[in-house]
């Protein structure tokens, strides 16, 4: 026998009515003298016939007989049902994030995957000593002073993750992000602007501000979704509440085209139309679709960004601010794909700077569509550099500046031989970021100067770049100023400042423009020519210049060091470079107190001689069409002391103007 007791045969023909258990209610102990009803709370007292019950009963105890019977009997606690707590609040700009109580953009109220990553904190970030010197009502509504702010500062740390990452040897093909680690960065740090959303203008953005990066839009409050091509808020009535367009990105992803540079025809967003390996299907009225809708209804202000190919690098894209749009129609049609899409006509609001039809009225010119107003010569370079330079005066008869030789480089006329000997370095095929092998980047002080792409990573005391005694060929990444031009540019007439020099390509920050070329002149021999006394041709390191932030901010990136960051020049002699007789396109860049192009000297070495040369580059984007200038500083004396006698009235006309230059 096992010993178990047998069970009593069951009854399956008896049905168990058990009932839904809402309609159940708890049975309590109670005495016949208690009353029908009572409502007592869960701490106490009770009356008599009731007892606690869990989770609030407690064990019996037996009272100190030595307690004061007058202490006071704490206030009573009441409960409250767990359906009445809330969760914590979300923090939402301007009470919506394009939807309805989430920030990922949905209407349709359905739970998305969400990331679990959390971003790493720098061990050297010292939150201390970080200043963020934007204040909580800049991050709401911004202006100009701090969208340029936020831009550079972005920017700057985008540039020195890139090069930290370049720097890596990786195999495992994984696209690198540098600007989303940039941006996660600064908004967990509270670094950015115009958080709150908004129709129409957004303060501190102008028309035809040109972005390369979405995140950068986002920082902004531009458009403030990093891929979805339609942003939208929620707007809220007493009886109603529907989302509103407030900006769209046109990138040509959805065949958004119209022959007016003032018409928009955009694509609704969904239906997989573009996804590799996924099923098209018909576009939903919802979402951004449903806010361009409501837009239309509503006659509000759309705000349009257009993205097209950057001129410069073909695999990326940059974006143009294009102003304010209304929506005038929305249809459906069959896409390519054979489901049916959203169709959305967007119409410029008129009296607007021009933007995007600047953009195709310089593709005409380049493509030699349409001829140019003022064209004077098609390449004033005579072929020296290896893209034309059009010399163009649309403003008085002047047919051109005054008689110079072209001249690509600086000119010595005199060796500087270096006090210890030194050689280039030993890389045969191309010099490579990271390499400890490279006497080159260890004179960087082991860092590659340039991004991948070319770009200048940070201001240094002097750059160490490989020259014509170093192995490596002509297409080493640490050769960049000697390459030549890489954007189209034009020297042009201006309205009250002589000769300027604008660009027809977009130029992102950390771009080379072009080197100051000349001749290397004794100063105290160039005053005595006469040649000091014109400030628009002499280039002089000796002056007196305004110092300004341009590097990464220490302390955001772990284990790096804030050393590193000096932008204060070193350089082993002075250069005094004059443009006079013989010099290049950089000799008619204007001078601005807040300048959009920066120099940086830069070194290489050539038979044991190092030559100091005088590079310029991009401090921030600039949009096609706008005139360069660098900040030309103020001399001193040979005692030291500043020459009152030499300046110059200053007619840049920006805000931080100090009415002089020279």
């Amino acid at each position: 026998m096992d010993g178990t007791v047998p069970s009593a045969p069951l009854d399956k023909t008896k049905v168990l009515d058990v009932k839904p258990l809402r309609s159940l209610r708890p049975v309590l102990p109670s005495s016949p003298q208690a009353p029908p009803f009572v409502c007592a709370p869960p701490f106490g007292p009770f009356p008599p016939g009731f007892s606690p019950f869990y989770p609030f009963s407690t064990p019996e105890f037996t009272p100190d007989n030595n307690q004061n019977n007058n202490t006071q009997t704490p206030p009573t606690s009441f409960a409250t049902p767990i359906r009445s707590f809330r969760s914590p609040d979300v923090n939402f700009v301007d009470g919506s994030n394009g939807d309805l109580g989430s920030s990922d953009g949905f209407l349709d109220g359905k739970k998305r995957r969400t990331s679990s990553y959390k971003q790493k904190r720098p061990k050297n970030a010292q939150d201390s000593d970080f200043s963020v010197g934007i204040s909580s009502f800049e991050r709401d509504d911004g202006n100009r002073q701090v969208v340029n702010n936020v831009l550079m500062r972005f920017d700057a740390l985008r540039r020195r993750i890139s090069q930290i990452e370049d720097a890596k040897e990786t195999s495992t093909g994984l696209i690198r992000r540098a600007d989303l680690k940039a941006s996660n960065i600064l908004m967990s740090k509270g670094v950015r602007t115009n958080m709150r959303k908004r129709l129409g203008v957004v303060p501190g953005v102008e028309i035809g501000d040109i972005f390369f990066f979405r995140m950068e839009m986002c920082l902004i409050g531009l458009h403030s979704q990093s891929m979805a091509g339609i942003d939208y808020m929620i707007t809220r009535s007493d009886l109603d509440e529907e989302p509103v367009a407030v900006s769209i990105i046109s990138s040509g992803g959805y065949d958004d085209d119209a022959e007016d540079s003032d018409i928009l025809i955009y694509s609704g967003q969904g239906g997989n139309a573009n996804r590799k390996g996924e099923q098209a299907a018909d576009q939903k009225l919802e979402r951004g679709n449903l806010a361009l809708e409501r837009s239309l209804r509503r006659a509000s202000e759309v705000r349009v960004i257009r993205g097209m190919k950057d001129a410069i690098n073909q695999s990326s894209k940059v974006y143009v601010y294009d102003g304010l749009y209304t929506v005038q129609e929305s249809w459906t049609e069959k896409g390519k794909s054979g489901c049916n899409i959203f169709k959305y006509k967007l119409v410029r609001i008129p009296g607007q700077p021009g933007a995007f039809a600047l953009w195709k009225l310089i593709q005409r010119w380049k493509d030699g569509m349409s001829g140019r107003v003022g064209l004077i010569l098609p390449d004033l370079s005579s072929g020296a550099e290896a893209i034309p330079i059009a010399l163009i005066n649309d403003v008085d008869d002047e047919k051109g500046p005054a008689y110079f030789t072209y001249l690509t480089t600086v000119k010595y006329s005199k060796s500087f031989r270096l006090t210890q000997p030194s050689f280039g370095c030993n890389c045969y095929s191309a010099c490579g970021p990271g390499n400890p092998n490279c006497s080159c980047v260890q004179k960087n002080g082991g860092d590659f100067p340039y991004t991948a792409n070319g770009v200048l990573v940070s201001r240094k005391p002097l750059i160490y770049e490989c020259g014509p005694s170093c192995p490596c060929n002509r297409d080493c990444k640490n050769r960049v100023s000697q390459t030549g031009l890489k954007v189209r540019l034009d020297v042009f007439k201006t309205k009250d400042r002589g000769w300027g020099l604008r660009s027809l390509d977009p130029i992102r920050a950390g771009t080379f423009i072009c080197e100051y070329a000349g001749e290397v002149v004794d100063k105290f021999k160039a005053r005595q020519d006469g040649e000091g006394s014109n400030e628009d041709y002499v280039f002089d390191t000796t002056r007196t210049y305004d110092s300004f932030k341009w590097n990464y901010e220490p302390g955001l990136i772990e284990d790096d060091d804030p050393s590193d960051t000096t932008e204060e020049y070193d350089l082993p002699y002075p250069l005094v470079i004059s443009a006079k007789n013989v010099g290049n396109v950089a000799r008619f860049m204007n001078h601005s107190c807040s300048p959009n192009v920066f120099w940086q000297p830069i070194i290489f070495e050539n038979n044991n001689e190092s030559f100091v040369h005088v590079a310029f580059f991009a401090m921030r984007h600039v949009p096609p069409m706008t005139e360069l200038t660098y900040d030309y500083g103020i001399s001193k004396s040979d005692g030291g002391n500043y020459e009152p006698h030499r300046k110059k009235k200053c007619l840049c006309g920006t805000l931080k103007c100090r009415g002089y230059f020279g």
